[in-house]
């Protein structure tokens, strides 16, 4: 089965938020505004939890949260443009 990582994260600081955004960008996809989606590998899941403690938690206020779903693609329901995020384009 195909694992993902979903992270969800409330942000208030613009540029935290904009940084952050830039971060995740470079290991998954952005599937809704505060939204990223990852391909989960022990290893990926270790380099972004390791940069979000070392990097970003200092710079989040009282009120900013992150979470981290590792779940089975094939577990997870999505409905309008995100529901065609597994799919793969073929063009001829």
């Amino acid at each position: 089965m195909s694992k993902v990582i979903i992270v969800a994260y409330d942000i208030s600081n613009n540029k935290v938020r904009t940084k952050f955004s830039k971060f995740l960008a470079q290991y998954g996809v952005r599937v809704q505004f505060s939204v990223f989606e990852i391909e989960n590998s022990k290893r990926v899941l270790d380099i972004v939890c390791n940069k979000v403690e070392e990097r970003f938690k200092k710079l989040f206020e009282p009120g900013d949260s992150i979470y981290l779903f590792v779940t089975d693609r094939e577990s997870t329901i999505s409905y309008g443009s995100a529901s065609q995020l597994g799919n793969d384009l073929i063009i001829i």
